[in-house]
């Protein structure tokens, strides 16, 4: 998280949204944002997303799919939005959109499952 160094736009119970400032270093050959960064970013925004419901124990994800639709160049911001899509006793489903900083366009959406892991939090 340090790396892509997110700024919190809100956060709410089952929900958060982050700005992403795009730097030379998140870059592909090609000069847009790097598929494997979008999908940082989607790991990244959903695990932190799991600390809106303040559990007791960890969660860490089980798996992770992008699919990309647009592309975002260097120093353009951009938006990255979760929801909870369902939470059961130890999975849960989370949906994560990526827009253009004005949402006039839709950059990438992953969703992940997350499972809970036998690690407590510090109090």
């Amino acid at each position: 998280m340090r790396w892509l160094r997110p700024v919190i736009l809100s956060a709410s119970r089952g929900s958060l949204s982050f700005s992403y400032q795009i730097r030379e270093e998140m870059l592909n050959p090609s000069g847009v944002l790097h598929g494997g960064v979008t999908a940082a970013i989607i790991d990244d925004v959903i695990g932190a997303t799991m600390f809106t419901l303040n559990e007791e124990y960890y969660y860490t994800t089980i798996n992770n799919l992008v699919d990309y639709f647009s592309v975002a160049r260097l120093g353009e911001t951009i938006i990255a939005d979760t929801q909870i899509v369902k939470k059961g006793k130890q999975i849960v489903n989370v949906s994560c959109e990526i827009f253009s900083e004005d949402k006039s366009r839709l950059i990438a959406k992953g969703t992940s499952n997350l499972i809970q892991v036998n690690i407590k939090k510090p109090a």
